[in-house]
């Protein structure tokens, strides 16, 4: 039986690297079926819409979707596409590993850590205004018991269920006496219901210096949204960068999975795009549905491909194009 997933391709180079999913996921015998839809930029310039309202009613049918990278145009008063897909199915969880990749130049081996960022609040809750006359930009920051309290009871369940050591909580609080202590508070109080995890906290100015010092020290990374943005950047970083980087945006009901790159309208259509944080997303994704041994296998053929230099694109110093970097796990997925 087959199940159906929602497709959204994306802009710039994200149809390349969807295709490179759709041929490896079709090699490894995977079983599901893609419903395609698409937004940003591309459909806005098609049907007039950043978010058609077919796409929203494949996601909440299907409940699982894969999306590569969007565009929201810059100036003209739209909403990122990504932002109002997180509030629009509550996907309170921001979750992304940022691993050591044997064969992948970075400066730190042994990372393994994951981050997990709030998502629908903070910062990024659109709560901003303007005053024209006195030029003045006010962006509040909503932090809420009941969104600190989920984000940080999901990093410690996921702690617990992969044999995780500790969990980092990161904050402002001594600045941020009110929005900074709540969040802070949340981590104290879940702590307790998992004596076997160790908890600590870090303010996050000194987070990513001790991040950029010794990466090797951390299992698992609960943050705000705005922190937590900034702090998943930082970690793909250390392994070698985002184009090697799954994401996933995970509620109760609905997850979505996503390349956490740029559309790199640069190199769109030329064959050069990387395709690994998608492809690795879509493996985060077949684990979320249960599809352990199919995740495994495209896993450890993802992994035997960037071990060889010459296999990779060349963002990562190899000399493959897009379809050429396919071809090589789907071989290795034969063997």
């Amino acid at each position: 039986m087959l199940t159906t997933v929602t497709l959204i391709k994306g802009d710039g180079i994200g149809p390349e690297i969807t295709e490179s999913v759709k041929r490896i996921f079709a090699a490894a015998e995977v079983p599901i079926q893609w419903e395609e839809e698409n937004a940003g930029q591309t459909t806005l310039a098609e049907v007039g819409e950043l978010i058609p309202n077919s796409l929203i009613e494949s996601i909440k049918r299907n409940k699982v979707a894969l999306k590569g990278p969007l565009t929201t145009p810059v100036g003209k008063g739209f909403k990122s596409v990504n932002v109002q897909l997180r509030q629009i199915f509550d996907l309170y969880q921001n979750v992304r590993p940022c691993v050591t990749t044997e064969g992948v130049q970075s400066k730190f081996t042994d990372v393994n850590l994951v981050i997990f960022r709030e998502n629908t609040e903070g910062l990024y809750a659109g709560l901003e205004y303007f005053d024209e006359r006195l030029q003045i930009a006010d962006s509040i920051s909503r932090i809420t018991w009941a969104g600190s309290y989920r984000i940080v009871k999901a990093s410690f369940e996921y702690a617990k269920k992969h044999g995780c050591k500790k969990v980092t909580l990161v904050h402002k609080a001594n600045i941020l006496k009110n929005a900074g202590m709540l969040f802070l508070k949340a981590g104290e109080q879940i702590s307790k219901e998992f004596p076997e995890i160790e908890f600590d906290n870090k303010i996050v100015d000194n987070m990513c210096m001790q991040l950029v010092l010794k990466p090797q020290q951390f299992d698992v990374i609960v943050a705000t949204n705005l922190f937590g943005d900034i702090l998943s950047d930082l970690c793909a970083g250390l392994v070698g960068g985002l184009g090697l980087v799954a994401g996933a945006n995970i509620g109760d009901e609905v997850a979505i999975f996503e390349a956490v790159h740029g559309t790199a309208p640069d190199i769109a259509g030329q064959g050069k795009a990387n395709p690994t944080a998608l492809l690795r997303s879509a493996v985060m994704m077949l684990h979320h549905m249960g599809l352990k041994d199919h995740a495994r296998r495209i896993d450890r053929a993802i992994d035997e491909t960037l071990k060889i230099r010459e296999q990779c694109t060349g963002d990562l110093g190899g000399n493959a194009s897009t379809q050429q970097y396919t071809d090589y796990v789907i071989e290795k997925l034969q063997n």
